[in-house]
């Protein structure tokens, strides 16, 4: 067999290339998606916008925790992030592995200072501090002195998926991502080969994986017009579907042999449709929020009572696709009669209409109001 050549390992490395027209289409695309998203941003009310705000870095910091298979708590996290935001120093009850996390993103995210070897190292440093295992012992908050494989499979039947740089051209390496990286104007490729270089670099004996995406989030911020919102999560599209993401890393870090190691094509086409998939999925989710508000702006003068109310929420919020009778006597825990009544009320406002071809006791009713969207 064969010993596996790296991408490090090419004569030019790392000058990268990629068929620039096969990503053009794609750039296009998400191109014109991250427009529309900021078009929405400066329609929606600000305190919905802020919540928004929130939510993606609740999520980017979740998701990237969980693509390597740690879970933070959820509360934990939001309540950090509402604590960083709020430039409060009150820590009291604040996870401390979720806090140090919340502050990595903060700074990448709105934080306008050059990237650095220190700020990497700080970042590093939060991200472990307090570790202790007798089991896998790391550098914290400095680079590793040890050669790094990326090994999976029973004992003796291993697979190296990758060998990372020998230690000794470490700082050569991160000195010159740096000096990339600072120099370079902020693009969609820029944002793909930043968090590609980074992976293969693999300056720590853990924790690469989410530093790279941590720049990355940086990299990405660079491109927002403005650096106080984040409205979207790429690192929960990525834990989306981590097949795919490991997939792009093995088909271009060297795993799988090609002719021209240093073609990164495959990986930038995986990062631009994550980020379409990404940037479209907050734009459905400020879409939703849009179409409540318009809707109640609408219906605002109607008297509904309370148990319709909920059933509408539910439907504007997605938590449910549509109302039967049954459903809704469920939902609002009412009687069958008390339903009927309730829904030919929402009929007769025209706020419900019935789903074509659905009939008897499988009618089936929805949300009577049309919204232009993105």
């Amino acid at each position: 067999m064969n010993k596996k050549v790296w991408i490090w390992q090419s004569f030019d490395y790392p000058n990268f290339t990629y068929d620039y027209k096969i990503l053009l289409p794609l750039i296009e695309k998400v191109s014109k998606r991250v427009g529309q998203l900021n078009v929405l941003s400066k329609i929606i009310e600000s305190d919905k916008l802020e919540n928004i705000t929130l939510n993606s870095l609740e999520e980017e910091i979740i998701s990237s925790s969980a693509i390597e298979g740690e879970f933070l708590d959820r509360d934990s996290v939001k309540s950090s992030i509402v604590n960083r935001l709020a430039k409060s120093s009150d820590n009291i009850n604040l996870d401390k592995k979720a806090s140090n996390y919340v502050d990595i993103l903060i700074d990448a995210n709105f934080n306008n200072a050059n990237l650095t070897i220190d700020r990497v190292l700080k970042w590093h440093y939060k991200l472990f501090e307090d570790y202790n295992t007798k089991l896998f012992k790391i550098e914290v908050g400095k680079f590793r002195r040890n050669r790094v494989q990326v090994v999976s499979g029973v004992i003796g039947k291993e697979k190296v998926f990758y060998e990372a740089p020998s230690p000794d051209r470490l700082i050569m390496e991160i000195e010159q991502y740096i000096d990339w990286f600072n120099t370079q104007e902020p693009t969609l490729l820029k944002a793909a080969i930043a968090h590609l270089w980074f992976v293969i670099i693999h300056p720590f004996d853990d924790g690469n994986g989410r530093i790279a995406r941590a720049i990355t989030e940086m990299a990405l911020s660079q491109m927002n017009e403005k650096r106080s919102l984040k409205l979207y999560s790429l690192s929960k599209a990525i834990n989306s579907n981590k097949k795919a993401y490991y997939n792009a890393l093995e088909a271009t870090t060297g795993y799988i042999e090609k002719k021209n190691l240093l073609d990164i094509t495959i990986w930038c086409d995986y990062f631009l449709n994550t980020m379409y998939s990404a940037v479209d999925s907050s734009i459905k989710t400020i879409d939703r929020v849009i179409y409540k508000a318009n809707f109640w702006d609408n219906f605002k003068n109607y008297s509904l009572n309370s148990r319709q109310i909920l059933a509408i929420n539910m439907l504007l919020d997605k938590e449910i696709n549509y109302i039967s009778t049954k459903k809704y006597a469920k939902i609002t825990k009412s009687s069958t009669a008390t339903a009927s009544r309730d829904i030919k009320k929402l009929l007769d406002l025209n706020i419900l209409k019935q789903v074509e071809g659905t009939k008897g006791r499988n009618i089936k009713y929805i949300l009577n109001f049309k919204n232009k969207g993105f």
